[in-house]
């Protein structure tokens, strides 16, 4: 149903324009402390979609999220012997 999703973080000048977001992706976070705004679009539209909110008078910058380039399986992960044994199901 999903392809693959990748997040968009939008620095803004002022929060007011956070609502204009919504129809270029859906809206995951909002920072009114930091004035940021994290939104996710499919993959193959990330590029695009970034460069159009570049163009736009209320964004400070825009930066891609690395997060689906990343490895998340670890090799020679070590168990910890303290929860070992918490966990045991005999």
């Amino acid at each position: 149903m999903f392809g693959q999703r990748q997040g968009i973080i939008v620095y803004l000048h002022s929060l007011k324009h956070a609502k204009l977001l919504r129809k270029h992706g859906n809206i995951h976070y909002i920072s009114k402390r930091f004035k940021y705004v994290v939104l996710y679009c499919d993959m193959e539209q990330a590029d695009a979609l970034a460069e159009k909110l570049k163009k736009f008078p209320f964004v400070k910058r825009v930066e891609k999220s690395y997060r689906p380039f990343l490895k998340t399986e670890y090799e020679n992960s070590k168990p910890d012997r303290a929860k070992e044994y918490d966990y045991k199901v005999e």
